[in-house]
């Protein structure tokens, strides 16, 4: 079935995702989630909502103006797409107030700790504030006074403000109205009062300004002060064009120069701010109203990730060191073991030092000559990079392809190039059009005469700060079955797309991963139309793709049991009468982001196994260099299958997605599965046996 013969069924993209930023609002209300572990939480919902604006809802609002510009039915869709959006958006933000105004405050008061404001301080806390604001706050005050200005002051992206109303209580002089940027950045959005009476009192960096006002303003002769918080959110995406004569670094760092002065998408502004000011400043500044969304006192809560360590250790997740891998621990070289069969790496539940180590080693190795390895997202301190420029001191052969424009971290990206080609190591940065999103490294070795290679595959970065919080799984192995396909993965990027390349072994995309993937599928109907058994089971960030969706469709219409892991975005509508009512989809939201992706087929009982870096999301399937690799090592192959197993019996922290995307939790029952919990048990088993 093609969407031009019927109408696909699909859950908008948009509107799935919030469901997903809806997951993370459940863990932060969730009593049973350790208190602080619960307002990261609502620093993460906060975060991605931000992103979502400057990313999907900027794309949205941009489909929309080329529409109505050229006059194209499909503008009124749209149109009622950005408006539940907005009614969504705004749902979500009630349900986030309520969060942290009646269950977050109230339980950190119940443990003597108190969020006050400006208006709740005792004398000597008000002389302590003052004192911080003299000595720390007052240097960064720079207002900027909105009544006689022609054009309204530019606001920047990931910044908040205070718009501040200057009057006289005797009514004797007429409201001056100001602008003040919160410096959270320089000075960090908390403070922490002296302890009083064995309590612990927190004032926010925008309540100790809202006191500090009249010193402020003290030039003027005004004596009532009111300030509310205001925000905007802006377009988050570059406008790199294809003008060859100017290099992509250049082009992006231009456009990165340009990102924050971004068409704004989002206004958001204190509910309890006068209308007249509202009034004042929405006409002033100009912005649309469908962006203009009302909120709460306090905006930018993915400040929250920094809030103070207070408290009793139970406020947090227990810490569990990783699980070390044995015959690594004894080994003097990784290559050692390696030789002897394929090793899984699952972290952040074991270390990601072994990625770091076995790039160490070959560093200083004797019989290492090149490598050659994949970057997207690089860690502001990288001991990968560091690993590799070390080896090119060493005298190897090093070869980054590096992505600069993985979105929010080019900067990153630029810098790290830089160093990099100042080593001496050869940096190769991609190709128009196409982001290469692969993970994968190899390492040419010499033994006995012979080139040897060592490959390291992943469906996450290669990035050790994520390498924590991220769930994700990688492969160490001298296959030659998969090293001699890692090879052609560089002459495949360096010559893309004027020559193309077989790959035996491992699915790449743009060109074959998708059609690979398709076939896989419809061998499955094929053997549930002979009565044969047939499923599948994968888990991914998003499945979005069309094709990948009605192929899911139609196999599930033959009788092929379905079993997906999504955690964000599902346009798939499970449960369909004859359609999809074979198709079981589950989304888990825990401490650590679900980030593997992992595909298994039946295979007529052969058991096929993929894990990759892709998502069936259409920009990953046609747009992006990617890589997915076979697991064939009988033992990796086990605890692949295990750990899958282990995720789909959740009935802790699964939701099962529906047609309705009501994120209802999995009935618990005996014995309750916490999958991250239990995959953590399950590898500290493996590794005393």
């Amino acid at each position: 079935m093609s969407r031009h013969e019927k109408k696909l069924p699909l859950v908008n993209r948009e509107l799935s995702w919030l469901s997903f930023n809806g997951r993370v609002l459940q863990e932060a209300e969730n009593p049973n989630v350790p208190l602080a572990e619960r307002m990261k939480f609502l620093a993460i919902f906060s975060s991605n909502l931000d992103e979502f604006f400057r990313v999907r809802v900027a794309s949205v609002r941009r489909l929309l103006r080329y529409q109505k510009k050229n006059k194209l039915k499909e503008a009124e869709h749209v149109a009622k797409v950005l408006a539940t959006i907005q009614q969504t958006v705004m749902q979500q933000q009630e349900q986030f107030l309520h969060i942290y105004e009646n269950r977050i405050i109230p339980e950190l008061a119940d443990n003597r700790i108190f969020i006050i404001n400006e208006n709740q301080l005792t004398h000597s806390q008000k002389v302590a504030v003052n004192g911080y604001i003299k000595s720390d706050v007052l240097s960064y005050m720079f207002p900027i006074m909105l009544e006689n200005l022609r054009d309204f002051p530019f606001l920047r992206d990931k910044s908040i403000y205070l718009a501040v109303k200057l009057s006289k209580l005797d009514g004797s002089l007429r409201p001056k109205y100001a602008l003040l940027e919160v410096p959270a950045n320089i000075l960090g959005r908390f403070y922490v009062l002296p302890a009083l009476d064995d309590n612990t009192y927190i004032m926010l960096l925008d309540d100790v300004i809202r006191l500090g006002l009249p010193e402020i303003f003290s030039f003027f002769d005004y004596d009532h002060f009111e300030a509310y918080t205001i925000k905007v959110t802006r377009d988050a995406e570059l406008d790199i064009d294809n003008d060859m004569s100017e290099s992509l670094v250049a082009k992006l760092s231009k456009s990165l120069k340009e990102r924050p002065k971004g068409v704004p998408v989002r206004f958001i502004y204190d509910e309890d701010m006068p209308q007249d000011m509202l009034d004042f400043i929405v006409k002033k500044s100009g912005y649309s109203k469908e962006g203009i969304i009302p909120g709460g006192r306090y905006h930018n809560f993915k400040d929250f990730f920094e809030f103070p360590s207070v408290g009793p250790e139970s406020f947090r997740n227990p810490s569990k060191k990783p699980i070390p891998i044995p015959q690594f621990e004894k080994t003097r070289a990784l290559f050692d073991e390696i030789k002897k069969g394929d090793v899984m790496l699952h972290h952040p539940y074991q270390p990601f030092d072994y990625v770091i180590r076995l790039l160490r080693e070959a560093a200083i190795d004797p019989n290492v000559y090149a490598i050659k390895i994949t970057l997207y997202r690089v860690a502001q301190h990288s001991n990968i990079v560091n690993a590799l420029i070390n080896a090119v001191k060493n005298g190897k052969d090093v070869t980054v392809v590096m992505e600069l424009q993985a979105r929010f971290d080019e900067e990153s990206n630029l810098y790290w190039s830089g160093k990099l080609q100042e080593a001496g190591a050869e940096v190769i940065f991609g190709v128009p059009n196409y982001k290469i999103h692969a993970k994968c490294c190899v390492i040419f070795r010499k033994e006995n005469n012979k080139t040897v290679h060592y490959a390291h595959f992943s469906t996450g970065n290669y990035n050790g700060r994520t390498a924590r919080l991220y769930g994700d799984s990688s492969l160490l192995t001298c296959d030659p079955r998969l090293t001699k396909d890692a090879v052609k993965i560089f002459a495949f990027i360096k010559n893309f797309p004027r020559i193309q390349y077989k790959f035996s072994h491992l699915l790449v995309a743009p060109f074959y991963m998708k059609k690979q993937f398709l076939a896989l599928i419809e061998a499955e109907i094929r053997h549930a139309k002979k009565g044969k058994e047939a499923w599948i089971k994968a888990k991914m960030n998003s499945l979005v793709d069309e094709e990948m969706i009605a192929k899911l469709y139609a196999a599930s219409a033959a009788g092929v049991k379905i079993q997906l892991v999504i955690r964000g975005i599902c346009c798939l509508v499970p449960g369909m009468k004859g359609q999809s009512d074979n198709i079981e989809i589950i989304s888990i939201v825990d401490k650590f982001l679900e980030h593997s992706r992992v595909f298994i087929f039946c295979a007529d009982g052969e058991e096929k196994m993929y894990l990759s870096s892709a998502d069936w999301m259409s920009r990953n399937l046609d747009r992006r260099i990617e890589v997915a690799f076979p697991i064939y090592h009988p033992e990796a192959k086990q605890q692949v299958k295990d750990m899958f197993e282990i995720q789909w019996s959740d009935n802790v922290k699964a939701r099962r997605i529906d047609a309705e995307q009501k994120n209802k939790m999995k009935k618990p029952e005996v014995p309750l599965v916490r999958s991250q919990e239990e995959t953590y048990h399950y590898l500290l088993l493996r590794s005393s046996e």
